[in-house]
């Protein structure tokens, strides 16, 4: 869930998001698998967690994967 009320903010997908967002902003574009390690590194998250966050910086227009698996800022 996006913002439940059962549960502590930080188990968020959009909490999480922004540990991703912040990632690819340091980086500009990064490559899906090294994102996710870095990611890993400042976050300790799941990889299905990771990927519900990326589906959620897609869905907001905030980020892109092309089809060689580079993840994107959207301008």
């Amino acid at each position: 869930m996006l913002i439940p009320d059962n549960i502590h903010p930080e188990h968020t997908i959009y909490y999480n998001s922004a540990f991703v967002l912040q990632s690819l902003q340091s980086k500009g574009s990064s490559d899906f698998l090294d994102l996710y390690q870095d990611v890993k590194k400042k976050k300790n998250m799941s990889f299905s967690i990771f990927i519900l966050c990326l589906d959620w910086l897609f869905l907001t227009n905030i980020a892109e994967l092309n089809n060689k698996g580079v993840v994107n800022l959207c301008s």
